[in-house]
């Protein structure tokens, strides 16, 4: 169990370091992105999450997101806008069923999320199925 996993597993807490929490993030992940959640209540849930290659376009069809860059800097698409940089401290917000996708310019790229409602980890269609399932897509921690 890594000490993100020891630290947070079953814990609810009401303050959190985000900086700690994603400098323990693995390295390498098997999925696109490692997420840990850090409140999961049906009307929100908020987490952390590591992405570690580039996301194909996809959408969530339960919940609006809000993502705020952590650490790093990413091509970022919302719908049929054109591509935009995303930096640390800034927010990003769609509502569900916008398609939206990910690359990384710079590593290790963290997003702090909050979905309202609630997200469930298993929520995720991509476009092209080809690319990815709810599998390949997150893992938790």
């Amino acid at each position: 169990m890594s000490g993100l996993e020891s630290r947070y597993s079953g814990r609810m807490d009401h303050v959190f370091d985000l900086r700690t929490l994603a400098d323990a993030f693995p390295a390498a992940a098997q999925t696109m992105l490692v997420d840990v959640r850090l409140a999961d209540d049906a009307a929100a849930s908020c987490r952390l999450f590591r992405v570690y290659t580039t996301v194909p376009a996809h959408y969530h069809s339960t919940c609006d997101e809000f993502l705020m860059v952590v650490r790093g800097r990413a091509s970022f698409f919302i719908g049929n806008g054109a591509p935009f940089e995303a930096t640390a401290g800034q927010l990003i917000h769609f509502k569900k069923q916008t398609v939206h996708g990910i690359a990384i310019l710079e590593a290790p790229l963290v997003f702090l999320a909050i979905d309202t409602p609630r997200r469930d980890p298993r929520d995720i269609t991509f476009v092209n199925p080809a690319d990815g399932t709810p599998d390949t897509f997150i893992r938790a921690l």
